[in-house]
């Protein structure tokens, strides 16, 4: 099928996401508050004190305002509508048709992503406002090689949610059910990812493997180039780790699929 209908398929999903209109504004309510909460909660750890493996509470506010904003952005897990699909049997009924199952849902996910961005846009700045009252605010990248850095490791860290997302509900083709296993990853990508507490803080032993895991290259690597914790001759490095996880998940869930998928058309679907 041609890339034009991919691209419609994501647009279709921002249309569908735009029809629920209370649930938006309640939504950048939301985000806007948990903002205001990470603010006063990392004010009163920094409270007397210096920066904390060096990251000053300036550091703090801005890592955590943007790890909120790639929850939400990550948070949509359009991949598992597979899950769905294959527990209702209506998986049978896609592989019939002349598409790509997981190029579409790769195209419903950036639909739904992109309105998530739409979304953050007011919240943001209902945000900014609510910390401009505290005298805080969120810093900027400190250079233009900075910025550029971490607009491509957001779309790399995308890349590699996705396909961890399309690998655990491709398993669903065996196990039928797999919330409580969904969980536990999703609790463990949180943890590792650096989503929540930079992974600079963890101890040492920690750390290391931490950094170097496919979950910080979700949201560790772009908070962290975002807040200029690289420089320059690393960021390459950073990158390129993001981009070789991304491939490897990638072909990992494609392969995964292709398993799956014969095992319906073996079994009759």
């Amino acid at each position: 099928m041609a890339a034009g209908a991919y691209v419609e398929f994501a647009k279709r999903a921002f249309s569908r996401e735009a029809t629920y209109r209370e649930e938006v504004f309640t939504h950048i309510g939301s985000v806007a508050l948990r903002v205001y909460l990470f603010f006063a909660l990392w004010s009163s750890l920094y409270a007397g004190s210096g920066a904390k493996e060096g990251f000053t509470l300036q550091d703090m506010i801005t890592y955590a305002t943007l790890g909120l904003v790639l929850g939400q952005l990550y948070g949509v897990n359009g991949a598992y509508v597979i899950r769905e699909k294959i527990r209702e049997g209506n998986i049978a009924i896609d592989l019939m048709r002349p598409i790509s199952v997981p190029l579409y849902v790769f195209a419903d996910t950036v639909g739904q992503t992109a309105f998530a961005l739409l979304q953050m846009v007011p919240a943001l700045l209902l945000a900014i406002g609510l910390l401009a009252l505290n005298h805080a605010h969120i810093s900027l990248p400190a250079s233009p090689l900075d910025a550029a850095a971490f607009v491509t490791s957001v779309v790399l860290g995308f890349a590699v949610n996705f396909f961890l997302d399309l690998m655990m509900a491709t398993i669903t083709f065996w196990t039928m059910e797999i919330f409580g296993f969904q969980l536990m990853v999703q609790f463990i990508t949180t943890l590792l990812s650096g989503q929540i507490i930079p992974l600079q803080f963890f101890p040492e032993s920690v750390r290391q493997f931490a950094l170097n895991s496919p979950f910080a290259a979700i949201a560790s690597a772009p908070l962290s180039i975002y807040v200029g914790k690289y420089h320059s001759p690393e960021l390459l490095g950073v990158l390129g780790l993001q981009a070789l996880w991304a491939v490897i998940f990638a072909v990992g869930a494609l392969l995964l699929w292709q398993v799956g998928e014969r095992r319906v058309v073996v079994q009759g679907g």
